[in-house]
């Protein structure tokens, strides 16, 4: 159903502050909050956990890779563990390892 993480992803109140520790943890140069998406390790539409700090990482929106560009590689798995093309575990580890290389770890590049 299009629109649904929307509908389930957690609340500012609950990523923000989670998001602002996260962002100390990680070393990060850049402590501005909005410069990040609090994003998942193994995406929602693949069962990933919605509130499980350790399934949260402060993602950048600017750079190389973007937070953006991930939502286009998660929707692909999504569809094709749905159709039967990729193992739901093969995707998750995928991304999981590497979203940027996910595509190509799965033969959907």
């Amino acid at each position: 159903m299009p629109g649904w993480i929307k509908t389930v992803r957690p609340p500012v109140s609950y990523t923000t502050p989670l998001k602002a520790k996260q962002v100390g943890e990680y070393g990060y140069k850049d402590t501005s909050t909005a410069d990040y998406e609090e994003g998942q390790l193994i995406p929602l539409e693949l069962g990933g956990a919605l509130r499980d700090p350790k399934n949260l990482w402060p993602e950048p929106r600017y750079g190389n890779q973007p937070a953006a560009s991930k939502g286009s590689v998660e929707g692909k798995h999504k569809t094709a563990v749905c159709n039967g093309t990729v193992k739901l575990d093969a995707a998750r580890k995928a991304i999981a390892t590497g979203w940027t290389t996910a595509l190509s770890q799965t033969g959907l590049s």
